[in-house]
């Protein structure tokens, strides 16, 4: 196994290009470093420096390396392509600048990430879902040709692409040679799947994996109360691997079974927090994850 540990942004807080709750890029970045992590995500278009040069520099002068970024829009909407388009494009340069990879495609929320507030049906008519559909293979077309990257499509809780149905007729309808998946095994846990079977029966879909775990006794105060994905993470219903619900040894000897060499990024979702409190976490997470013989 050749498992590339990454980090992300994410994991310090991190959800928009700019937010006075989000730590300053130039911290983040450094801590990241000082964590012992190789690999990092770029996070939102527009947080770290969108100049090529500058960021080439500050990710350099850290002994970093770019594995990803992401863009995130309502993919069934037809009048917002131009705002994803101008993420992918804007995030393709600097990825493929820096020598990167991967496009991380995510479907916006369905509700407001502050009030809760539904924004959009829960779930799509078909028409709808064919138009997501089409736009994943627009935007891994759009990738492919001018950057040479892959698109890995990044299933979300509070989505229209978050349960394992979802999910499956995701894969079902869309083409292997164009979008993967990035299996982010917190969030499929989150919805009450199983990231260990469905890793197992999709790995060669998944290049691409985010690690994180959930808190049992809190995801199941969500469900019975309802709690809205940005309260609940806002009240660390997501929490550091060694404590959560994922059974991150049996993943392990997984991803040993499987020979697995793709990247496995720790994001933990944290928004907003205390400038002071991912760079503790992270560590121990970085620890942890070399403890049991994952990087």
């Amino acid at each position: 196994m050749a498992l590339k540990i990454g980090s992300a942004p994410d994991s310090w807080g991190v959800w928009f290009p700019e937010d006075p709750r989000q730590i300053p890029w130039s911290r983040c970045l450094d801590e990241i470093a000082e964590a012992g992590y190789e690999w990092t995500e770029l996070g939102p278009y527009g947080y770290l420096p969108t100049d090529l040069t500058t960021l080439k520099h500050e990710l350099g002068r850290r002994n970093l390396k770019a594995c990803a970024a992401f863009a995130m829009a309502p993919m069934e909407e037809s009048q917002r392509w131009v705002d994803l388009e101008n993420q992918v494009l804007g995030a393709g340069e600097l990825l493929a600048g820096l020598n990167a990879t991967y496009l991380v495609l995510i479907d916006d929320l369905y509700s407001d990430p502050s009030t809760g507030e539904l924004i959009a049906p829960r779930e799509l008519n078909d028409e709808a879902w064919k138009h997501l559909i089409e736009t994943a293979h627009k935007v891994a077309r759009l990738a492919d040709e001018k950057f040479g990257l892959q698109v890995v499509f990044h299933p979300h809780a509070e989505t229209h692409v978050e349960f394992e149905p979802q999910i499956e007729r995701f894969l079902d309808d869309t083409d292997p040679g164009e979008i993967k998946i990035c299996l982010d095994i917190g969030h499929h846990a989150y919805r009450g799947g199983d990231p260990i079977a469905f890793m197992r029966k999709h790995h060669d879909r998944i290049p691409y994996l985010h690690l994180k775990s959930v808190d049992p006794r809190k995801q199941q105060e969500v469900q019975e109360q309802k709690i809205p994905f940005g309260e609940a993470v806002a009240g660390n219903v997501f929490c550091e691997p060694s404590e959560g619900s994922v059974d991150f040894g049996a993943f392990r000897d997984l991803l040993l079974e499987l020979n697995y060499d793709g990247f496995a990024v720790v994001e933990q979702d944290m928004y907003p927090c205390d400038f002071d409190r991912p760079f503790p976490i992270a560590k121990r997470t970085r620890k942890y994850l070399s403890d049991i013989g994952l990087g």
